[in-house]
């Protein structure tokens, strides 16, 4: 019999975590069949040996699929996108081997969410965000005021669901475009598609856990880094779109451009404070690339002058 729900696991060197995540799946208490596939990233620690495991105690429930070699999350052949074009439930959810639900009843509460919400292609709910080391407190991801219902430009401003935080209907996209596989955040990329087919539905309960930790993709790239790989996911949002919501979008990307410039303006006046004059010059030539009118602004160019070239200038007595 095919599953109500397929339940897609990408895993790479989760040895710490995909057993929470696994079991966190099994504790589902639901009215239908699920299935829940597994897909290693070729990971190098001992994740490969605790999915085998689970799926021989559990046959039939747990499938897994193991690639040879490491292909990241950018490769169109990566397991994950292979295992959802194996998919032949109506619905799938994603499931990071380092996350976990925190719920017996998420998976049913979806489910009936969009049984009676026929004009949503996907649903999600709020989920708590913690750091693995402590660093700083967990908190929720969704505001206490988030809408039942959200559509496309939401999403593209901002309302973002997580993959473990989602369910949506399976066969909307058929072959994944180009431009997917070109972004490093595919997951926001991929609530775009669906939200093209329906609206997204919200349920204000928290039933997953996200965790952050020092090897997580996203992680590991630095403030500018995200900038900019934001930047880029939404100039291929707007090509993709056609264009249809390109001032929205101009703006979202020209408040990324005045961050990403702040921020260079910031490591300029640290780098010339040190002495450190040509380097200094580089992160106001960024600045100025990426935002000029975040450069001269009258205080803000003052300042670039009076704090930063001009006193270094003095005290190396140029």
């Amino acid at each position: 019999m095919t599953p109500l729900v397929n339940i897609v696991m990408p895993t790479y060197n989760h040895e710490k975590y995909v057993a929470q995540a696994i079991e966190s799946v099994l504790a589902q208490k639901t009215e239908f069949d699920w299935k829940l596939m597994v897909g290693d990233d070729c990971s190098t620690d001992g994740t490969q040996e605790i999915v085998r495991a689970y799926a021989e105690k559990h046959p039939g429930k747990i499938e897994f699929l193991f690639s040879e070699k490491n292909l990241g999350l950018s490769h169109p052949d990566r397991v994950s996108l292979k295992l959802l074009n194996q998919c032949t439930s109506k619905y799938v959810g994603i499931l990071d081997g380092d996350d976990y639900w925190t719920k017996p009843y998420r998976l049913q509460k979806l489910v009936n969410f969009l049984e009676s919400h026929v004009e949503c292609s996907v649903c999600f709910h709020n989920a708590e965000m913690f750091y693995e080391d402590g660093s700083q407190p967990p908190s929720n991801l969704r505001p206490a005021n988030q809408k039942e219902i959200s559509t496309l430009e939401d999403i593209i401003t901002g309302t973002v669901p997580i993959p473990c935080a989602a369910l949506f209907r399976n066969h909307l996209l058929g072959a994944l475009p180009a431009c997917f596989y070109t972004v490093t955040n595919g997951d926001w990329m991929l609530f775009v598609l669906l939200a093209e087919h329906g609206d997204v539905g919200y349920i204000n309960e928290v039933m997953a856990a996200y965790r952050m930790h020092p090897h997580g993709i996203w992680s590991k790239l630095g403030a500018r880094r995200r900038l900019e790989e934001h930047i880029k996911t939404y100039r291929t949002m707007d090509s993709h779109l056609k264009y249809k919501y390109g001032r929205l979008i101009s703006k979202m990307i020209a408040d990324l451009c005045a961050q990403y410039s702040r921020s260079c303006l910031d490591e300029y006046h640290r780098q010339v404070q040190m002495g450190e004059i040509r380097e200094g010059l580089r992160s106001l030539w960024q600045a100025t690339r990426w935002a000029p009118r975040e450069v001269f602004r009258p205080r803000r160019l003052g300042a670039v002058v009076k704090n930063g070239l001009f006193k270094s200038f003095t005290n190396e007595g140029v």
